[in-house]
């Protein structure tokens, strides 16, 4: 009998439930639902609608028992940094704010006044990012102290949706080290830093890894769906859960988990916290078994996603990458990392401004909008591999690019022209796909990560890029197999 799991994956802009199950050695997945998702303007400030987004996850759970295909177990995975305080009644406080909000800005400041940032990356090892949770709370012990006082617990998003779904409040690693409040020494809350900070240290529960039961689904719940199944914790932050899902042999590999965002970096099994990786500006975000995620943060895809709605959407993606190629010559780039580009009014706006205040051509056509936008992200990338083989003094041949962004080709080829490595590419379900991996290793139907991605290589069709000759055609692919 086939054995289904349910993937519940919650972006930025939409989510998805899709189901998986192991068929002749091989991973076979199935969208069974779709909506959508995005932060909202109230009372002055970027929110989540946890509730609609809730309704959507029991929605999406119920086709299950339409389609009779039954799942074992599910796993919810989200984006990272955002959170609910909840009150003594386990009710959310006030509004969830979006990591996009600017109500932030400043808090920076604020929490350097109480530890120097040399000080804070050492015992964190996590980059500075003005949205990171630990901002985010000095927000609120400023701006709204009494909504601090009143909190019980603080729950990031997906663990929320799992207590709705089970009663039972958890914190799951990955995601917990993204507040940059968890210390990669004791893989656990830095409960003396979280008192330094002047932050409640009974919000903080238990962390818990990865694999983890929550529990069944509350009677109502059961009810609604029209059946019971275990909730266990993915990989609850989905560059987490991404990364997982890397087709790659061995752990010596170069990854970019391409979406809204770009998180470019390697697998380690220690964190680096050394002064010369915070200069860098990299990240030591927790991972499956309390691997680290050594990374940059980079924009991503957001930056063309925007500049798409800003064309009304009349443009696929397929469309626009060929604009920028036919315009691959135009010699503007912006810094992708640059605060401006992180919620402008307008992204192309933005792009044009920027150009025009560092003396560069400014540009108009959708052509030269996007080329812009790709190449300026493939020197990015460029950059940020030579960080990562500086600090971690290794060489690396080739770079897997996984999520949405994979099938960007454009892009990918221009990946490999910036940074002379070989670039594989997919699959594109990465975060779901690394999500239900962990419910088959806690099933006992595969028996280790290793074992997962050797499984997904042979799943998914990984698509193969290398540097190529100058004039020569950027859309050129061959496929192959890694090394």
């Amino acid at each position: 009998m086939k054995q289904y799991y349910l993937a519940v994956d919650i972006g930025a802009s939409s989510g998805r439930h899709i189901l998986a199950r192991i068929e002749d050695g091989k991973i076979c997945l199935e969208e069974i639902y779709r909506f959508e998702n995005g932060m909202k303007e109230k009372d002055g400030h970027l929110c989540w609608d946890l509730q609609k987004l809730f309704s959507e996850i029991v929605n999406g759970m119920a086709v299950c028992r339409k389609i009779g295909k039954i799942p074992v177990s599910m796993g919810i995975d989200t984006w990272a940094v955002d959170y609910v305080l909840l009150d003594q009644d386990g009710q959310v406080l006030g509004n969830t704010y979006g990591y996009r909000d600017h109500r932030t800005a400043g808090m920076d400041d604020k929490v350097a006044a109480l530890i120097d940032p040399k000080e804070l990356y050492r015992r964190t090892g996590i980059q500075k990012q003005i949205f990171n949770t630990i901002y985010q709370l000095m927000a609120v012990k400023e701006q709204e102290p009494q909504r601090m006082e009143e909190a019980e617990q603080l729950l990031l998003i997906p663990d929320y949706f799992a207590y709705l779904l089970t009663g039972v409040k958890k914190t799951e690693y990955t995601n917990a080290t993204t507040t940059q409040l968890v210390s990669p020494v004791t893989k656990d809350w830095d409960y003396e830093l979280i008192e330094m900070l002047g932050y409640k240290k009974s919000l903080f529960g238990p962390i818990t890894m990865a694999g983890t039961e929550v529990g069944m689904l509350k009677e109502e719940i059961a009810e609604r769906v029209g059946f019971n199944l275990e909730v266990v914790q993915a990989a609850t932050h989905d560059t987490a859960s991404a990364v997982l899902a890397v087709p790659a042999k061995g752990e010596d590999f170069l990854y970019i988990s391409s979406g809204t965002w770009s998180l470019m970096g390697v697998e380690q099994r220690e964190a680096n916290c050394s002064e010369e990786s915070r200069q860098s500006n990299l990240t030591n975000e927790g991972g499956y078994e309390y691997r680290y995620r050594f990374l940059k943060n980079i924009m991503g895809l957001w930056m063309i996603q925007s500049v798409r709605h800003e064309w009304n959407d009349v443009y696929s993606f397929a469309e626009i990458c060929a604009q920028a190629e036919e315009c691959r010559e135009f010699p503007s780039r912006v810094d992708v990392n640059d605060p401006v580009f992180l919620a402008p009014a307008s992204m192309i706006q933005a792009i044009q401004s920027y150009c025009g205040q560092t003396g560069q051509p400014i540009p108009h056509s959708v052509g030269e909008i996007a080329t812009v936008i790709y190449q300026s992200l493939a020197e990015s990338y460029g950059k940020t591999v030579k960080e990562i083989e500086a600090l971690t003094g290794r060489h690396y041949d080739s770079i897997n690019i996984v999520g949405g962004g994979s099938n960007a080709g454009y892009l990918n080829q221009l990946t490999a022209q910036y940074t002379g490595k070989t670039v594989y590419s997919g699959p594109t379900e990465a975060t779901a796909i690394g999500n239900l991996a962990v419910q088959m290793i806690r099933a006992g139907e595969v028996r280790s990560l290793e074992e997962a991605r050797t499984m997904i290589f042979d799943s998914f069709d990984i698509g193969c890029f290398r540097q190529k000759e100058e004039n020569t055609d950027y859309f050129e692919r061959e496929e192959g197999e890694q090394s």
